[in-house]
């Protein structure tokens, strides 16, 4: 068994889309919609992102967050430089000898840990 599928409430589908496709491989060109409004898009892996609009914001809870593991450190560093220079809020960053990792916020305030870890 494994975790395949993740859905998030979001204020504005296409940036969040957009937002995900650019800084974590979702494909848009197989984005699907769905008549209640929600768009699924999947990664190269095959995890399903299920993107639902909301019209209020969602008070998100400070240790919510989703996770992506990078190959190794310098991967983590390179997309928090990347990220940081887009302007996305970074929250944290840890790096320690057996781990790397930093937690930004996307376009609807939900956190996203980014993380390379020794083992």
């Amino acid at each position: 068994m494994h975790l395949r599928h993740l859905g998030l409430p979001v204020r504005d589908r296409d940036r969040s889309l957009r937002f995900y496709a650019t800084y974590f491989g979702f494909d848009p060109a197989a984005a699907r919609s769905y008549p209640d409004g929600t768009t699924i898009v999947r990664d190269r892996d095959g995890f399903d992102l299920a993107l639902h609009p909301v019209v209020e914001p969602v008070a998100v809870p400070a240790f919510l967050h989703v996770g992506f593991r990078m190959a190794d450190g310098d991967a983590v560093r390179r997309l928090r430089e990347r990220l940081e220079s887009d302007g996305v809020p970074v929250v944290e960053y840890d790096e320690e000898p057996a781990l790397v990792s930093f937690k930004c916020l996307d376009p609807d305030g939900w956190r996203v840990e980014v993380y390379w870890e020794l083992g």
